[in-house]
């Protein structure tokens, strides 16, 4: 069955007449395995100790600066004593996870089954692989268990990660930890528009928001940030 007929054939089932008994036991089974993944991912990412989130394009390849700007975070990141937290993938997820491994530092990669099927990269801590079903408890195990959270260039669910970040600081619903942008050129032209267009024009957020990020080019310059937050609030390296 092609994608367009797959696709179809999903929208039909969507618009389906179903009977209630039916919707009830379908989403009361979605709950138990709901549960069994915040579960697994808890008792694992507990025990692993102070971590950076590192988000990023899956279609970066080897070779290419962002992708070993990400190998050289990950492994600085590593020598401090800093774990990696990765969305398990390739590209830039790749990249960090091998950066880890170069410093023997804990990698972890928090996978997604997709429908085209998305491998774990071969840099993951074997231990530290943890495979989800669904996107936003996937995203709970990024945020909580984040100290940090470096952002590489990347499409649609770079962008939803770091939006989520960025709420979740500005909402004070999780400490202010550092969000650090890593490419001037890539992010510019977004940042240029939250400034003009939601905070000038729309006034949909206000100016302090705008000290929510940081936008570096290097990465030494994304490392130091991390540090730099930690001296600047004497806070330790710990959950």
């Amino acid at each position: 069955m092609s994608k367009s007929n797959k696709d179809q054939e999903r929208i039909k089932k969507a618009f389906e007449n179903k009977q209630w008994p039916d919707i009830k036991s379908s989403d009361s089974w979605n709950i138990f395995k709901v549960m069994s993944e915040f579960v697994d991912g808890y008792d694992k990412l507990a025990r692993i100790g102070p971590c950076v989130s590192i988000f990023g394009s899956a279609r970066t390849q080897p070779g290419t600066p962002y992708y070993e700007m990400g190998v050289d975070i990950a492994q600085q990141l590593s020598e401090a004593g800093l774990g990696v937290i990765t969305g398990g993938g390739p590209g830039i997820m790749e990249a960090a996870n091998r950066g880890a491994c170069k410093e023997q530092g804990a990698s972890v990669g928090l996978n997604i089954d997709l429908p085209f099927e998305q491998e774990p990269n071969p840099f993951i801590d074997p231990d530290k692989l943890l495979n989800f079903r669904f996107f936003f408890v996937r995203k709970v195990m990024f945020m909580k268990y984040a100290q940090g959270f470096i952002v590489l260039p990347g499409g649609f669910g770079t962008l939803d990660e770091l939006f989520e970040a960025l709420t979740l600081v500005q909402t004070q619903k999780t400490a202010q930890f550092p969000i650090i942008l890593v490419g001037k050129e890539f992010w510019g032209g977004l940042i240029d528009w939250i400034k003009a267009v939601l905070l000038e024009k729309e006034k949909n957020i206000s100016p302090e928001d705008m000290y929510l990020f940081k936008l570096v080019d290097t990465a030494d310059e994304a490392v130091q940030e991390i540090f730099d937050f930690y001296s600047k609030y004497h806070m330790s390296l710990n959950f």
